[in-house]
């Protein structure tokens, strides 16, 4: 194995709120996410290990898959800890109200699956996060309709929308995340509030439910 690299011993590793949020943005498979994919598939933060980055990233080289570490550490996508962390405990419909409310600079903030149907909301009233679960599966839509000229002409990367005020600050923005095969929108009034452990443990929960074999 290449010098430069080395494996800290008895580290726990795991997404940060960052990573978590770029393994699901996208529905593509490569090697990075998959690598954060499968770390928020463990039902406890798993030490670090060659062995399991080559298992999880899908690379056999040694070297090649301490330079993608190497290459997401560097990007603040996984953090380490001295001791494992586990997930959110409990079934995943008691849990999203805690993991959702402080995902939103206004309180307001609810998830929608890719039929336009609501699993939870908080400070929105009944029928507006109705519509906006309605509105999120519409805008997913087009934007997989319109993917071509936002990611290859324009080479936008992030496929959230927002409703924006006069200043470009967003009102409403609706986030899409890809877990498993199913699609997922998350809707924040106000500016979003993603990096923080809230996000990632919503994410690690999703994972577990829907995309963990």
């Amino acid at each position: 194995m290449n010098s430069q690299y080395q494996i800290e011993k008895d580290l726990y590793v795991l997404p940060s709120p960052a990573g978590a949020y770029y393994a699901v943005s996208r529905p593509e498979d490569e090697a990075a996410r998959r690598l954060l994919r499968s770390l928020l598939q463990q039902l406890v933060s798993p030490l670090l290990s060659l062995d399991g980055l080559k298992s999880w990233s899908g690379i056999e080289n040694d070297d090649q898959v301490m330079e993608l570490v190497g290459h997401i550490q560097s990007l603040g996508w996984v953090e380490g800890s001295d001791t494992p962390i586990e997930p959110p405990a409990g079934r995943l419909e008691d849990t999203l109200p805690d993991l959702l409310a402080p995902l939103s600079d206004n309180n307001k903030i609810l998830l929608a699956d890719e039929q336009g149907f609501y699993l939870c909301a908080r400070g929105f009233a009944h029928e507006t996060a109705e519509e906006l679960s309605a509105l999120s599966a519409d805008l997913a839509t087009l934007h997989e309709r319109h993917a071509g000229l936002l990611k290859n002409n324009l080479g936008l990367r992030s496929n959230a929308w927002a409703v924006v005020d006069a200043a470009g600050n967003s009102e409403v923005g609706f986030w899409p995340m890809y877990v498993g095969d199913q699609r997922f929108v998350l809707v924040a009034g106000g500016m979003p509030r993603l990096n923080q452990p809230a996000f990632l443990q919503l994410i690690w929960a999703l994972s577990i439910r829907y995309a963990a074999a």
